[in-house]
């Protein structure tokens, strides 16, 4: 590189400074009353009136192609690493450096100017005469920190063991990570985008003891902004609930003492039947009499109430009271007939 010594240059010379576009602080200063000017550090970036220069033009954006302004940079001597230039983008993203001694250096971001973008590493770059190079630098957004949580899903309890793949829905590497003794795993994932990117999380090994939730869950990440997502397992010795049974019914067929009162159509054992006609043939009363009572056909509703059997058992005496009654009238009947149709004998 050349260097001028200060002595050999006009005082009008060493006040013309490169002509850069944006907040540019141009370090070199020199005095014409100075017998014996001392060169600065960074006197190595500006060429004297005679010596060919050149410059760089940056211009700076983030990942959407936004450009961004409030930028700074600084144009560092490889030489001895001191700074030669620095300056800001203006509200297009650039930043020029003009005039500049030909030769390599060191371009330096150290501020972004927005709290969302990351800083790029440095790089070299290469200062041709009479050319001016263009420089496009790319802010990453900030990435995401992203913790995963596994948990019981009837208690809650962390779970240690479990293994998470996370992957861009778009494109890029998956990540695979795995749960600790709270049942966490943090990570940082990059984001492409000011609105967010979308992830998926997707268990592929479950804890020991638990079932396998292969479910992929989705995660949206933004720039420099925390997420956490819960992923739950239910664990495989959980008791199932036993089918339910119906109760079985009471048995109303439950057999028990057979009552010794009467029925009516099972009269008492006491009760006095009437007794045959001397004919042989029953009356028409006797008949309607001796006639037994239809039965309680099948199926008829149980009795319910108070107990009525003391009715039925006065209702029967009093038929075969009057039964009794009438047979013997219709015998006493006959008899008489017969003393008329057979006069005693004189």
């Amino acid at each position: 590189m050349h260097t001028s010594s200060a002595r050999c240059l006009p005082a009008a010379a060493l006040t013309a400074a490169a002509v850069v576009t944006g907040a540019l602080v141009w370090a070199p200063t020199a005095s014409a009353h100075a017998p014996e000017p001392t060169p600065t550090a960074t006197a190595p970036a500006h060429a004297a009136p005679d010596t060919p220069t050149g410059g760089v033009t940056i211009t700076k954006k983030d990942p959407s192609g936004t450009v961004l302004e409030g930028a700074a940079f600084s144009l560092l001597d490889t030489v001895n690493g001191t700074k030669a230039l620095q300056g800001k983008t203006n509200g297009e993203g650039i930043l020029r450096f003009d005039g500049v001694t030909p030769g390599v250096y060191r371009l330096k971001e150290t501020s972004t100017g927005s709290p969302l973008h990351e800083l790029i590493p440095d790089q070299d770059v290469i200062i041709t005469a009479g050319q001016n190079a263009p420089v496009t630098i790319i802010d990453p957004f900030k990435p995401a920190e992203v913790t995963v949580k596994k948990t019981d899903k009837a208690t809650g309890k962390p779970l240690a063991g479990a293994v998470i793949n996370i992957a861009p829905t778009d494109k890029g590497d998956s990540i695979t990570l795995t749960t600790g003794k709270d049942g966490t795993a943090s990570t940082k994932l990059a984001v492409f985008s000011r609105t967010g990117t979308e992830y998926t999380a997707t268990e592929t090994k479950a804890p020991a003891g638990y079932q396998l939730d292969a479910k992929p869950v989705k995660i949206t990440t933004k720039p420099a902004a925390p997420v956490t997502v819960t992923l739950a397992d239910t664990a495989s010795n959980q008791p199932t609930k036993p089918p339910t049974t119906p109760p079985a019914s009471p048995d109303t067929t439950t057999p028990g003492k057979p009552s010794d009162k009467p029925t009516p159509d099972k009269p008492s054992a006491t009760a006095t039947a009437p007794s045959p006609s001397a004919s042989g043939t029953p009356a028409a009363d006797e008949t309607a009499s001796s006639t037994p009572t239809a039965t309680e056909p099948e199926g008829s509703l149980a009795h319910t109430g108070a107990d009525s059997t003391p009715w039925l058992l006065g209702g029967a005496g009093l038929l075969i009271v009057a039964g009794a009654g009438a047979v013997f009238a219709l015998r006493r009947r006959r008899t008489d007939d017969e003393s008329d149709d057979h006069p005693a004998e004189s």
